[in-house]
């Protein structure tokens, strides 16, 4: 099994689970970036109120509305990302060490390699996984009071007995995608992609700084425990964390933008809550909510980005380790079983 499929598997295994631990903060935050009320993003409830309220007005499911497009997603989107990044990866570290043998360099790959790797990796992904988070972006910003302009939904007023009002059928996938597909076309699944692509600068960042951070770690645990440059899952943890922090604040107000043009469109009433397309929607951001409007929900991100992260980075690093374990070991018995 190559290298490049082993990462693969191992960051879509550990993009799976932290995508569960951390999925009820991604729909809240994904509500408060995508919020074009001025008055209600001046109230400024905090993470944990507003988880409160939508399990009180809308039940517990609310908070994992999408989950299942956006585990399919988080596989695809990890599988994808490590795959190709390994791939790249190994032929910056071949250029490497040719170079050195020119007498180029020390072998090694350099920071502006590691970013142009993780960029190509992260374009890679954009374009084939778009379409995905525009379902999930739809499914986490719709609430019980969006069925009332659904198409096909209906709300039923209670008889003269008292009676509850008929229960609207629940907003799922094929919602979603109907709902998208009746809006925009087969294009409308590529909604953000040019605030995305540009957001690929966000995990080459991230990448960038684990890798040169984890480098460092080993070179100093190399010099401290005579060349054992073993890392521990905690400091996997903690460097992950960091690496997506420094990401995350950088670039923000991409998400926010690209959040917004993913979201269901107003086309009747205040065009001040309808996007053309991206320059449009900075615009009248920058017009109707000022630079305020670009970091709506930002506590909420970093705490489930950097929790994801550093959960991702975590499980990954252990399961690469495992696997390679039992690819050595399964080698070493076949070679010990094999005949005269």
């Amino acid at each position: 099994m190559s290298d490049a499929l082993i990462n693969g598997l191992a960051g879509a295994g550990g993009g799976i689970i932290a995508q569960l631990i951390t999925y009820p903060l991604q729909s809240v935050n994904t509500r408060q970036q995508t919020e074009r009320d001025v008055k209600k993003a001046k109230r400024k409830h905090g993470t944990l109120e507003q988880m409160c309220q939508v399990v009180k007005n809308e039940g517990w499911g609310r908070l994992y509305s999408g989950l299942a497009p956006s585990i399919v997603g988080t596989a695809c989107s990890q599988g994808v990302y490590y795959y190709f990044y390994q791939i790249f990866r190994d032929r910056a570290e071949a250029i490497a060490r040719e170079n050195k043998r020119n007498g180029i360099g020390d072998g090694s790959v350099g920071m502006l390699s590691s970013l142009m790797v993780a960029a190509l990796a992260g374009c890679t992904n954009v374009l084939l996984t778009n379409p995905i988070w525009v379902v999930v972006t739809r499914m986490q910003t719709h609430t019980k009071n969006s069925n009332k302009s659904q198409p096909g939904h209906s709300s039923i007023a209670p008889d003269e007995k008292g009676l509850d009002p008929i229960e609207c059928p629940p907003y799922g996938t094929g919602h979603a995608i109907q709902e998208l597909y009746d809006e925009a076309g087969i294009q409308g699944f590529w909604k953000g992609v040019f605030p995305t692509l540009i957001m690929v600068s966000n995990p080459s960042m991230q990448f960038m700084l684990y890798e040169t951070m984890l480098k460092k770690l080993k070179r100093k645990r190399a010099l401290v425990k005579q060349g054992d440059t073993g890392v521990a899952a905690l400091e996997i943890f903690l460097l992950g964390a960091l690496a997506k922090l420094g990401a995350t604040v950088v670039t923000y107000p991409l998400l926010v933008v690209k959040s917004r043009l993913q979201a269901k469109q107003t086309t009747t009433g205040d065009k001040r809550h309808h996007y053309e397309g991206t320059l449009d929607a900075i615009l009248k951001m920058i017009r109707y909510e000022g630079l305020h409007g670009f970091y709506k929900g930002m506590s909420t991100k970093i705490v489930q980005s950097v929790l994801a992260a550093a959960v991702l980075f975590m499980i990954k690093e252990e399961l690469v380790r495992g696997a390679r374990m039992l690819l050595t070991k399964g080698g070493t018995s076949r070679g010990r079983t094999r005949p005269a």
